[in-house]
């Protein structure tokens, strides 16, 4: 009789706590869509060890990890979502590799420039110092009205807000100038959330 009042209190622990992440992407998608933040996106779905298959070539994707159809559909999905929350998208950038390149274009939420500093970390190690001073500044001196997406690597986010994100996830940030690491870091939104 005893353990019906401790298995509704689990009961509803679990629902709250499943309620949880599903608030915090909330917040972050309202916090987009006020405009002047930057989302880092980890390109979507490529199968593979991490970085890419040994001899690749950065101008040839055919050498390269690529994006899964689950990756193909998860952008697409994820653009779709920029899109019906009407996320006001200022710039999109993205690193030169291939997948993501192919995130930043299935997501179709602006004209796309590739931007050097976000190539992927992961591959690049003798350069990541480089490489992240480089990213920091480009978000430290956003101050357009909308967002910046920037599609890049897990590395590269990693080096930047000490979090690993999964592929297809949204790290949404805000410039700070101030801070040492030049950026704040808001959340994390789930892949496909």
């Amino acid at each position: 009789m005893k353990a019906w009042p401790i298995q509704l209190a689990l009961l509803a622990a679990l629902q709250y706590a499943t309620l949880l992440p599903a608030q915090a992407n909330e917040t972050l998608w309202v916090k987009l869509k006020e405009g002047g933040r930057v989302a880092l996106v980890r390109h979507a779905a490529a199968p593979g060890a991490p970085g890419d298959p040994r001899g690749f070539k950065l101008g040839d994707c055919a050498t390269q990890r690529n994006l899964s159809a689950k990756g193909r559909a998860d952008a697409q999905r994820l653009g779709d979502t920029f899109r019906a929350r009407r996320i006001p998208v200022e710039k999109v950038l993205t690193s030169e590799w291939c997948r993501c390149r192919q995130t930043a274009e299935l997501m179709a939420v602006g004209p796309i420039e590739t931007a050097p500093t976000f190539n992927n970390a992961f591959v690049l190690r003798n350069r990541r110092d480089e490489l992240t001073q480089g990213a920091r500044a480009v978000i430290a001196s956003w101050s357009g009205s909308g967002v910046l997406v920037v599609t890049t690597h897990g590395a590269n986010i990693l080096a930047l807000t000490g979090t690993r994100p999964a592929e297809g996830a949204v790290v949404v940030v805000e410039p700070d100038p101030a801070a040492e690491s030049r950026l704040r870091m808001l959340g994390q939104i789930l892949p496909n959330a």
